[in-house]
């Protein structure tokens, strides 16, 4: 399966570079997985295509700040880290900028030692592992001295920090946002609610592996990063009960299917458990457990296009993106949505 097979030109102006003012104005395209017909709609319109019975799945992670911006000890050299995962109490895995002489045994200072960190060793793909002492609560050393890890495709200041979060964001632990769910307001979710249409939360926590491109030419051959996801009782019995009821699951984000399709047995049902995936969806995966997706437009050749591709078929996905691109949708994070159903 060649990587080629899921490149479309994008023009540049076409990703947007700031979140508009009311989340739910986005646009919404509606995408029939098995026909190809499209809909253009406003995304509060997501009411009209969901009925009571549903269950709309949602991941309830939050992303920190972290971005992280330094000085070594040493040299007094600048340096940028980004926080990726933790790996047991002050241990994180973190991306080092420059690299090449971030040895290990290189102590690093932030915030005029507010923070400091201690390489400790150099893991897959150059990733380094961080040991971080301070005093005081490392969470809120971390609000006080870090960034939002916005995307490198978007070159516009954040203004507002929770503009990078759900409206439902709870559990710290991601790297970047689970963007589909960017576009639900709190009065939104209620009306969905007040529909009869059943919210479940998991949690999957969003490493930067999500997003890396795919670097080999044979799809077959890309290696996926795990990422810790959960999914508790309350949840699973919610998703359970829809199915058994002949009730559409419809997830919110390609994070929240992972998490599903991760946690499913056979026949499509869910067991609470936690733990960590590095499930890769392309085209050929029989889905288990969602049957419609809200989604944003993804990075040409990326796994999360492959995803897509895989639950309407990719001829039909890169149809539809070609029709976004010819409407000026806005792509990517702070963009436009898609409800395959």
């Amino acid at each position: 399966m060649d990587v080629k097979n899921f490149y479309y030109h994008l023009p540049e102006e076409l990703i947007a570079q700031d979140p508009l003012e009311d989340r739910s104005n986005s646009r919404l395209m509606i995408l029939n997985k098995t026909s190809g017909a499209i809909t253009h709609r406003v995304f509060r319109e997501i009411t009209d295509y969901l009925k009571a019975g549903d269950c709309l799945v949602i991941n309830n992670t939050k992303v920190i700040p972290a971005r992280l911006y330094g000085i070594r000890e040493d040299t007094g050299a600048k340096i940028e880290l980004l926080l990726l995962k933790r790996r047991e109490n002050d241990i994180w895995e973190t991306l080092v900028k420059p690299g090449k002489k971030a040895k290990t045994g290189a102590k690093l200072s932030f915030g005029d030692g507010i923070l400091r960190g201690e390489i400790v060793d150099v893991v897959e793909d150059g990733n380094r592992l961080i040991r971080f002492s301070y005093e005081g609560i490392f969470e809120e050393i971390l609000d006080e001295l870090g960034q939002m890890p916005l995307p490198p495709y978007i070159t516009h200041a954040l203004q507002d920090k929770n503009r990078y979060q759900t409206v439902y964001a709870k559990y710290d632990g991601s790297a970047a946002a689970p963007t589909a769910g960017l576009h639900f307001t709190p009065e939104l979710l209620m009306q969905i609610q007040h529909m009869g249409v059943q919210i479940a939360e998991v949690t999957l926590h969003v490493g930067l592996g999500t997003f890396r491109p795919v670097k080999v030419s044979d799809v077959l051959s890309h290696h996926m990063h795990s990422e810790y996801f959960q999914i508790d009782e309350k949840a699973a019995e919610v998703i359970n009960q829809t199915k058994r009821k002949g009730g559409r699951i419809i997830s919110v984000g390609t994070t929240s299917t992972r998490t599903l399709e991760s946690a499913a047995d056979e026949t499509g049902y869910i067991k609470a458990q936690n733990g960590w995936t590095d499930i890769f969806i392309y085209p050929g995966y029989q889905f288990k457990v969602i049957d419609g997706l809200i989604t944003n437009f993804h990075l040409p050749e990326s796994t999360l296009l492959m995803l897509v591709s895989a639950l309407a078929g990719r001829e039909r996905i890169l149809s539809a993106y070609q029709a976004a691109v010819e409407e000026k949708y806005r792509f990517f994070s702070f963009g436009d949505a898609m409800f395959i159903q």
